[in-house]
């Protein structure tokens, strides 16, 4: 399954005559990237060759769609191009996936956008399912990246459209970003996997999550990992279910002003907060316990001797209540 790159032949050709390749997984040109690299462009010309196959007389892309769409712009009579052989339909897709994953980093909705069909050839070209590390070494892409991809490929239609009309604003300028629907969904998988009745919900769920996180009721993306901690407290924190749900019940209800962090403090920081320091203690027993069998007790810093006499104070004013 490899992408048979090699280095091509390097011509100057008229941009109207190169195509661009409807196989791009780039969905998205944003306007005021656009505008910096024709300024670019404009000043310094094209510093990194397009990457083109003959096709029908012609040239269509592999690479370098918005260089060539500013030099059709700029009336450019000849671009740089590296002109390599005609690859396969999965060889046309690995060349785009590796080449940005060297150079720039797409959208992942972008790298979404083209994974299924990439996965449906590797299957016919190699009779089987691609797994992850399969992936990640064909496409360049790490198995972290690959996963989010899937994230947010397995979104509802009409989260997809708004997460493309997202990415066309500046990045400064989106909201409702790539990581807010993937994080959203981790959270509400974690949350059906301990609770499965929630999960004909889901699509009213998602509309409040939104609205709430768009009026600032959520107030950043890793708020929804205190959303699945609460699902989680069930069984890991032994917090009744009847109390994780009535928490969950205020954030996914419109009509409440209840965002995931509030919920998160009243319900299970507490106990998160002592399962934490209980593993911290544990450590700093242990660490003691090796002091004192290897006799090493005047290596020990005074600053680290001060504080466990702050420590001491407090653990007799805790055990004598």
């Amino acid at each position: 399954m490899g992408t048979r790159r090699s280095t091509g032949t390097l011509r100057e050709i008229a941009p109207g005559r190169i195509d661009r390749n409807p196989e791009n997984p780039r969905l998205v040109f944003r306007q005021d990237e656009m505008e910096s690299l024709l300024a670019s462009i404009d000043a310094l010309g094209i510093q990194v060759p397009l990457t083109v196959y003959r096709e029908n007389g012609d040239y269509r892309l592999i690479d370098g769609e918005r260089r060539w769409r500013c030099a059709l712009k700029l009336n450019f009579r000849k671009v740089p191009a590296l002109v390599q052989d005609k690859p396969t339909e999965l060889q046309n897709l690995l060349l785009m996936y590796n080449i940005h994953a060297l150079r720039e980093q797409w959208d992942y909705f972008t790298i979404a956008s083209k994974l299924a069909r990439l996965i449906d050839l590797y299957r016919l070209e190699n009779k089987k399912e691609p797994n992850e590390i399969e992936l990640s070494k064909a496409t360049g892409l790490t198995r972290g990246q690959i996963r989010r991809c899937r994230v947010l490929l397995n979104l509802p239609e009409e989260y997809k459209d708004m997460l493309l009309e997202e990415l066309k604003l500046p990045k400064s300028q989106q909201k409702l970003s790539e990581d807010f629907f993937i994080e959203m969904e981790r959270s509400l998988k974690t949350l059906t996997n301990r609770l499965p009745e929630y999960e004909p919900r889901l699509d009213s769920i998602r509309k409040t999550l939104v609205k709430k996180f768009q009026d600032g009721t959520i107030r950043a993306v890793t708020d929804f990992r205190q959303l699945s901690k609460i699902a989680t407290a069930i069984k890991s924190l032994g917090i009744s279910e009847g109390t994780a749900r009535e928490s969950l019940e205020k954030i996914f209800n419109t009509h409440d002003t209840t965002g995931i962090r509030e919920a998160y403090e009243n319900t299970v920081e507490f106990e998160y907060d002592e399962q934490a320091a209980t593993r911290r203690i544990r450590s700093l027993r242990e660490f003691l316990d090796r002091v004192i069998q290897s006799q090493q007790q005047a290596s020990l810093a005074e600053a680290f001797l001060e504080e466990i006499r702050e420590l001491y104070e407090r653990l007799k004013f805790l055990v004598t209540k």
